[in-house]
């Protein structure tokens, strides 16, 4: 009856992965008695097949859960239309709580014959003896005989806590309940004129600055908006019913990654409570000396690991790290700053003491608006090797003032900077170490007008931001200048053609000048290179450096970067 009950409630089960040779126990070993006996890989080696009742009972549940996410996003709309129409009285509620109940009394009991299905099925058993097993003990042996199965991500056991770490000193602000430290805005700057007709102007823009104001009710334009359409359209990923669409390729990627990459998945419980889905790769026992570097994926705003950016790191032989942003397939959670920081703190913990790579083993690289991520980890963790951001952007509010009405102008600036914002290019600035930007020279996404105008790209800014706090004497005027014409160039081509041959960039000569400055004044930024230096001096270094920082890839927002394009930034 207890084995009934666990197939009840169990997770569901969707792969069995085929064992490989490596990973089986030694002969004459002998099992622990938490361990059980994990399925022989000959006549398992497929997808799950459940038998017809617990597939069809699935397949209701299932239905009924979709229902439920489409009532969830529609029912503001359906509320306004009830009560427009008299249906909220009590008289016709009380009815309908009663369809209500016998609507889940129907689907409590088809779960109950799904377990059934499950119990008459020796595949399920044996993998929820191994499940209870591994709760009751998380061994060696229990962990790897469950890591053979891919199933409902919210049962597996969690394998590393934030508080796990014995020392915490290593990190900038560690983190507590209430979160890592995140740089916050500037307050907003007001007009000096404060007259009657002025303020008749601003109502509509002061209704929009109404936030909290102590009182946990009293919740601001920019709170609604941020938690409900905002933190959606940011991160389209999160929304259930699209990962239900992309499900049968997630659990392919995961396939890919477990059985031909000898992948280990974990789950890393953050420090505001959401638990995060990792994939780990590890390379250090190949012959290639990249596999001694950890290339830490941070993926787009609907990129899983599965089937994201982690692919062009592992075709260039480095270990890998993935992880999915909260909310985003098996992580839980909602993918505001706030947590995103928390779980990439938890990430590079995880990397560091369970993993046991060195900060300067390390390398973040980041697509999109894992940008966010990537560059406060480098803030925070200044010892990383370093750093390379792949169609990622300066900051947040113009991208979204792109995509939103004029007139919502004020409402959308306000909620970025309070509830949303994503300010890369700030953070970037704190590091120290090196910085690869890559530019996709045809982006549709990250460039504010159309992706021929690639000087709308707001990587330019994040390179020019990067550029004027690291070396504010070269990208002075001249050197600002020639720097915008270079960035003007859409490919290679036109770089050597328009740019190159007219300036004479000596790169010999900009490289004695940055290590004579570094031998004198040392490596922390920001630089005074370049103060005593004549037009011509500034513009060749301004050129050259952002030369080393940038490197066009001429490609749309979504393709794919390729292994050979993949290089670690340049360092003196």
């Amino acid at each position: 009856m207890a084995k009934l009950l666990s197939c009840v409630l169990g997770p569901r089960l969707y792969k069995i992965y085929r064992e490989r040779d490596s990973e089986r126990a030694p002969s004459g070993v002998p099992e622990t008695p938490t361990s059980v006996t994990a399925p022989p890989s000959s006549s398992w080696d497929t997808y799950y097949q459940p038998r017809a009742l617990e597939k069809h009972a699935d397949s209701i549940l299932a239905l009924a859960s979709v229902f439920w996410s489409i009532s969830y996003y529609s029912s503001p709309f359906a509320f306004f239309y009830l009560y427009r129409k008299g249906y909220l009285s009590l008289s016709k509620v009380v009815p309908f709580s009663h369809y209500a109940g016998t609507l889940l009394l129907l689907l409590a009991g088809v779960a109950c014959l799904r377990g059934i299905g499950r119990w008459t099925n020796p595949q399920y058993r044996q993998f929820i003896t191994i499940l209870e097993a591994t709760h009751r003990n998380q061994s060696a042996e229990n962990k790897r005989q469950l890591a053979n199965y891919n199933f409902d991500f919210k049962s597996w056991p969690v394998d590393f806590h934030w508080k796990e770490p014995s020392s915490r000193k290593e990190s900038r602000g560690g983190p507590s309940y209430q979160g890592v430290a995140l740089l916050r805005p500037e307050p907003l700057h007001r007009g000096t004129a404060d007259t009657l007709l002025n303020r008749v102007k601003k109502l509509p823009c002061q209704i929009t600055r109404w936030e909290a104001t102590g009182k946990r009710g009293q919740l601001g334009w920019s709170y609604l908006v941020a938690h409900t359409l905002g933190r959606r359209m940011l991160y389209p990923g999160s929304v259930y019913l699209l990962q239900k669409a992309l499900m049968p390729v997630l659990l392919q990627g995961q396939a890919r990654l477990v059985e031909e990459c000898n992948g280990r998945r974990a789950k890393l419980l953050a420090c505001d409570g959401n638990e995060i889905d990792t994939m780990f790769v590890d390379r250090r026992e190949t012959s290639e000396p990249q596999g001694q570097k950890l290339v830490i994926c941070c993926e787009g705003n609907a990129g899983f690991y599965e089937v994201g950016c982690i692919s062009t790191p592992l075709e260039a032989g480095y270990s890998v790290l993935g992880w999915n942003h909260p909310g985003f397939a098996g992580s839980t959670g909602v993918p505001f700053p706030q947590n995103e920081a928390n779980a990439m703190d938890v990430v590079v913990q995880f990397a560091i003491y369970r993993l046991g790579f060195q900060p300067q083993d390390i390398i973040i690289y980041a697509w999109s608006i894992g940008g966010f991520t990537a560059t406060w980890a480098a803030m925070s963790y200044p010892d990383i090797s370093a750093v390379i951001l792949d169609a990622s952007f300066d900051d947040l509010v113009p991208l979204a003032l792109k995509v939103m009405p004029d007139s919502w102008r004020g409402l959308v600036t306000r909620t970025v900077r309070q509830h949303l914002n994503l300010n890369n290019a700030e953070q970037l600035c704190r590091y120290q170490g090196p910085v690869l930007l890559i530019r996709r020279t045809k982006d549709e996404i990250i460039t504010t007008t159309v992706p021929e105008d690639i000087m709308s790209n707001r990587g330019n800014d994040l390179l020019l931001k990067l550029l004027q706090y690291r070396y504010p004497c070269v990208m002075a005027e001249e050197g600002l200048r020639v720097v915008r014409q270079w960035l003007e160039a859409s490919s290679q081509l036109e770089e050597a053609a328009s740019i190159f041959s007219r300036w004479e960039v000596e790169e010999d000569w900009c490289l004695s000048v940055l290590r004579s400055y570094q031998a004198e004044r040392g490596p922390d930024f920001p630089w005074s290179v370049g103060e005593d230096m004549n037009a011509d001096g500034r513009q060749q270094l301004a050129l050259f450096l952002a030369q080393k920082h940038l490197h066009n890839f001429e490609a749309t927002h979504c393709t794919p970067l390729p292994a050979q394009n993949f290089q670690m930034p340049w360092h003196l």
